[in-house]
């Protein structure tokens, strides 16, 4: 992709399809039946995806599954040809796969710290927030997504508004979007839910019971760290896998995204500032790790 208007880095079509593409292969990877949508689960059930496995006829299945060839074999097989006749014994389905629905919260770091020394992390950040956006609601259109952006607070943004995001005079309070994110999640119906987070992976801040706003900028600081660890660790117990996509590449900071990562036992893709076209993917749930090139 060509410049927006918006400056900073440049993210080429390929890098896009490559984004997708790791999305559709790694994110979607466990789908459990819920619903009807249009990702492919490994439960049975009504869809379009034929599996090959034939079983009898029972009372309620569609006409449009019974495989007509296999059972006129078995009626041939069970009745002969000179007596030729049809019947429910005789009719087999072919199985298809349940397709699912996903309920997503995409939360974006819009904290001071995404423009900190003159590097632009917010506007990579938009381009990997628009390429899921658009991933999603093309290719899953009965899915459900939200978008949330977390500085000081968190606030519930439209897809509309992605490319006009800028970046605020705010610390970075991750709990904040966190709790938004799985409230939100709350509210959804469906069985598969997750959050993908896109941050330079510090936090900063925290709001306190009284109101008041808990700051330290200086490091990871320890009380604030181990709030966003504690909130992994209840997403993971909802079963609510948490993505994240790290705008940089400071070992210092990975160290919390790997920690976190953990915690919730998610995904994490982590990004230099010269665009998404080579990631390090990281996924605890597997136990694996892998260079992707765009």
């Amino acid at each position: 992709m060509k410049g927006d208007g918006t400056g900073g880095t440049k993210i080429t079509p390929k890098t896009e399809r490559a984004i997708r593409q790791q999305a559709l292969n790694t994110i979607f990877g466990k789908i459990k039946r819920s619903g009807s949508g249009n990702h492919k689960s490994k439960s049975a059930g009504i869809g379009d995806e034929h599996t090959g496995d034939l079983r009898a006829y029972q009372f309620g299945d569609a006409l449009d599954k019974v495989s007509m060839t296999e059972s006129l074999r078995n009626a041939q097989v069970n009745n002969g040809i000179e007596n030729f006749n049809l019947t429910e014994n005789d009719l087999v389905v072919e199985e298809t796969l349940h397709k699912s629905q996903m309920s997503t919260v995409l939360m974006i770091d819009i904290s001071h710290s995404m423009i900190l020394y003159g590097e632009d992390r917010i506007t990579p950040a938009k381009k990997v927030a628009m390429a899921l956006a658009e991933l999603i609601t093309t290719r899953y259109p009965k899915d459900t997504i939200d978008i949330i952006v977390f500085g000081n607070d968190a606030w519930s943004i439209k897809i509309k508004d992605l490319p006009y995001l800028q970046v605020g005079p705010y610390h970075t309070n991750t709990v904040a979007g966190l709790q938004l994110a799985m409230d939100l999640l709350r509210r959804k119906r469906n069985t598969n839910k997750q959050i993908f987070m896109i941050t330079d992976g510090k936090p900063s801040c925290l709001r306190l019971p009284d109101g008041q706003y808990y700051k330290n900028s200086n490091g990871l600081d320890s009380y604030i760290v181990n709030k966003c660890y504690a909130m992994a660790q209840q997403a993971r117990k909802l079963h609510i896998p948490i993505t994240t996509f790290m705008i940089a590449q400071d070992s210092y900071l990975m160290q919390f995204v790997r920690a976190f990562t953990k915690a919730n036992q998610g995904k994490a893709f982590y990004t230099g500032l010269k665009g998404l076209g080579e990631m390090i993917f990281e996924d605890y749930e597997t136990n694996r790790k892998k260079r992707i090139r765009g």
